[in-house]
């Protein structure tokens, strides 16, 4: 048995023309099965065949794919059906809020949860376009994280992710601004010198070659690769949110609780980097803080974990 993807069967259903009357009537499906379709229960393979053959499309193209991992899979069904006030609603709105305002964002969390709700702008005076765009940025970036959970994570997945965040905004029109692509210019963080240009992609392939060999990550893991990606600085600007999605993608290919650091935690967050490679204790109570903060949000939705 497996799951129709509802945004891929309708999408192929428009590219043929047909609505479920003509799913029901041409392949003489019966009205529980159009029910399940809609509600996104579970098909025999062989019904999912059918369909997909009468579609003209792929198996693969109107499957959901299914996950062991319940929270990913949650994640998933949320996503695709843009339930309100689920799991995947709440992590887009304090994700996104706590991770730009750790960036300096202006937007409250109230405002960013308008954004996400409502898809429309009603926030006042005072508040950088970029701001906005990186917020719906964000939105999209958790999508992309939840779609390619299960993936290994690669360079291409992580320069993606800063393209999904940095595209059409104001960074984007400087010619040295290099938009989901490694920095171009040598740069500064806290006062300490990060690894040159020339030798980002060097790193950052040592730096994954060493994680992914790992047959099954622990939370102290994710940890260092998120320290040790920050001590890269591979992107001009959005590192912070960037390696934050790796550690939530990670999180949830490896089966573990994610964390969220919260925007009142943002000192204890930046000691904890700065101070990595003297002393890892700190950024650990930090993240494990982060993953007390999402646990809360499960019991809050009564999610067992």
């Amino acid at each position: 048995m497996a799951k129709i993807s509802y945004e891929g069967l309708i999408k192929a259903m428009k590219e043929k023309g047909v609505g479920k009357t003509d799913l029901s009537r041409d392949l003489g499906l019966s009205t529980r099965t159009v029910a399940k379709i809609a509600k996104g229960e579970k098909l025999s393979r062989a019904s999912i065949g059918k369909i997909a053959e009468y579609l003209n499309t792929s198996s693969e193209l109107i499957m959901r794919e299914e996950s062991c991992n319940r929270i990913l899979q949650i994640l998933r069904d949320e996503k695709e059906m843009r339930l309100s006030g689920g799991l995947y609603h709440e992590l887009q709105v304090r994700m996104t809020y706590n991770s730009n305002h750790i960036e300096g964002s202006k937007l409250s969390e109230d405002q960013t949860r308008y954004i996400f709700e409502t898809n429309t702008v009603d926030i006042g005076d005072g508040i950088p376009v970029d701001d906005i765009l990186e917020t719906v940025h964000h939105f999209r970036a958790i999508d992309y994280v939840i779609d390619t959970a299960e993936k290994e994570l690669t360079e291409d997945i992580i320069k993606h992710l800063h393209y999904i965040m940095k595209h059409d905004t104001k960074d984007s029109t400087l010619p040295w601004f290099a938009v989901g692509d490694y920095k171009k210019r040598a740069n500064v963080v806290g006062g300490r010198e990060t690894v040159k240009p020339s030798e980002v992609h060097i790193q950052m392939k040592k730096l994954l070659d060493t994680y992914n060999a790992k047959s099954c990550a622990s939370i102290e893991d994710i940890i260092a690769l998120h320290a040790e990606f920050e001590y890269i600085h591979p992107f001009q600007d959005g590192n912070g949110r960037v390696g934050r999605l790796v550690a939530l993608k990670e999180c949830l290919r490896h089966n573990i609780i994610p964390f969220i650091i919260e925007d009142s935690k943002k000192s204890f967050y930046y000691r904890g980097l700065t101070e990595w490679r003297n002393e890892k204790g700190w950024l650990i109570d930090t993240c494990l803080d982060g993953q007390d903060t999402f646990t809360r949000l499960l019991d809050m939705l009564d999610i067992p974990h």
